[in-house]
């Protein structure tokens, strides 16, 4: 990987000056250092979340090359990266012209803004370059003494299980005053994260025949030693760490990945959002502030170009932005409230205008409370669909063509609150450790309409066995009848 370099005299003039629009604007954000780099460098470093140091994994490889290859034959193009740490790291690609490293630059502040605000972040290790480094170093000493594919094949097992986190634990009050003491309590001669030793001491304070013998109430009776108060049953990625009979370098890797899926979780629950708020910043200081005469058709062709809708799914860009301009005008306007809401005059409704002007206080108010899914519940209505011409669309197959599904309203919004909730994948929690008094693990799948993907389930029940080393199971709606999936560690099968 090619060094990162700093700004050249030009770009730290530009960035200077973007940095004050957006103080300006009330933007508050911690600093931010921009580095320059090549698009071999931009992609080694998407490919591992942003983040220069990571655990040795194919998976980093792999991403890797899909990104090299969809930028080599111009199917993709990487314009920044900024990493929520304090200071926060921002990455431009050398290649980039000026109107777009202008644009990359308060691009880049809305997102730190984002970043340093929004309630969903409020926990979040701002010292994650560290950690992720020490992470590294930590993996590479268990490939060194357990052997590379007995470590790698449990970290697959763990990743399978990222998305069975609890959303909840970002508030607790011990994450957000813990998180960010994890390197500066790191201690390299004891040889453990701070995660894993604050595991070890509340195990070493239970009796030993009780660990062996996972009860039933075993769920509501632990204590989370990372989060504080006791074990949530979404998260199951804890509760192997606490009961199943893992080594304790095993225990260590649940807790590495454990900790980095939490640090991923607020971006990937706000993504709408985050792009939303980073491309109306950009576009405000850039057309009103940044730009120069001679700019405007590039800025206008680029901006374009990134808003732009797809046919198969939505834009995060365009709903974000189009969002947070619908909601400041509404509230320029008046067009909030139950006087506004209870017109029945469309009309009256079309020209409505109080000149309240609370928009731009309105949405720095979201942007610090929301995520996606509550962004586009409230605040996602019947005239802004129609505004913006949205459809959902399926494949005919007579034709093989795409074509338009439907533009209603109401099946367009639960459409979207579908694919956020839990991103569109299974919600599971885990039931108990001793079904039927066998020591097997149970799970329960909470049925939202749409059946367990079995090929999917089959592995996941698969990695899961692995870790806890006697059978699992789940329970789960197929063709709308209850029934059981269990894996025994060498059979699949289906208990109705």
């Amino acid at each position: 990987m090619q060094k990162v370099k700093p700004l050249t005299k030009e770009l730290s003039k530009l960035r200077d000056k973007i940095h004050q629009y957006a103080i300006d604007y009330g933007l508050d954000f911690y600093p931010v250092i921009f580095e320059m780099c090549d698009y071999d460098t931009v992609n080694i470093l998407a490919a591992q979340g942003g983040f220069p140091a990571r655990y040795p994994h194919w998976r980093f490889g792999m991403d890797y090359e899909q990104l090299s290859k969809s930028y080599a034959y111009g199917l993709q193009k990487i314009y920044e990266m900024v990493i929520n740490t304090s200071p926060c790291y921002a990455y431009l690609l050398m290649a980039n012209n000026i109107v777009d490293q202008k644009t990359v630059m308060a691009h880049v502040y809305g997102h730190a803004d984002f970043f340093k605000n929004n309630c969903w972040f409020s926990s979040s290790n701002r010292k994650m370059m560290d950690v992720m480094a020490n992470h590294g170093t930590k993996v590479r000493r268990y490939i060194e003494k357990y052997g590379q594919d007995r470590v790698e094949t449990f970290i697959d097992q763990v990743l399978s299980l990222e998305n069975l986190l609890d959303p909840n634990l970002l508030f607790t009050s011990k994450a957000n005053s813990s998180a960010n003491k994890d390197m500066e309590e790191f201690d390299p001669l004891e040889g453990a994260s701070t995660s894993l030793r604050s595991f070890l001491s509340s195990k070493l304070n239970k009796n030993e025949s009780t660990q062996k013998k996972v009860s039933e109430k075993n769920i509501e009776d632990i204590k989370d030693p990372f989060f504080g108060g006791e074990i949530t049953n979404r998260d199951l990625m804890k509760f192997l760490m606490i009961n199943a009979p893992i080594e304790e370098w095993q225990t260590d890797v649940i807790a590495i990945l454990r900790e980095e899926a939490y640090y991923f979780l607020p971006q990937r629950m706000t993504k709408i959002m985050n792009e939303g708020w980073a491309s109306y910043w950009h576009s405000k200081i850039m057309t009103q502030n940044a730009l120069e005469c001679s700019e405007i058709i590039d800025f206008a062709d680029h901006h374009a170009g990134v808003m732009a809708m797809s046919k198969t799914q939505i834009n995060p860009y365009k709903i974000g932005i189009e969002l947070f301009r619908d909601i400041e005008h509404r509230w320029d306007t008046g067009k909030f409230g139950k006087e506004y809401t209870d017109c029945t005059d469309m009309e009256k409704r079309e020209s409505w205008n109080k000149s309240t002007d609370l928009g731009r206080k309105k949405i720095f108010e979201v942007r610090k409370t929301h995520n996606d899914l509550t962004f586009i519940d409230e605040f996602f209505t019947r005239e802004f669909c129609e505004r913006q011409q949205l459809f959902t669309s399926k494949v005919d197959h007579r034709t093989g063509k795409r074509v338009i599904d439907s533009r209603e309203f109401e099946k367009i919004k639960s459409g979207l609150l579908s694919s956020l909730t839990n991103f569109g994948q299974p919600l599971i929690e885990v039931e108990g450790g001793n079904y039927q008094n066998r020591g097997e693990l149970m799970l329960n799948h909470i049925y939202q309409g749409t059946d367990l993907d079995l090929s999917f389930a089959t592995e996941t029940l698969k990695n899961i066995q692995g870790i806890w080393k006697r059978p699992v199971n789940i329970k789960t709606i197929q063709d709308k009848k209850d029934v059981i999936l269990s894996f025994d560690g060498k059979e699949f099968k289906i208990n109705k």
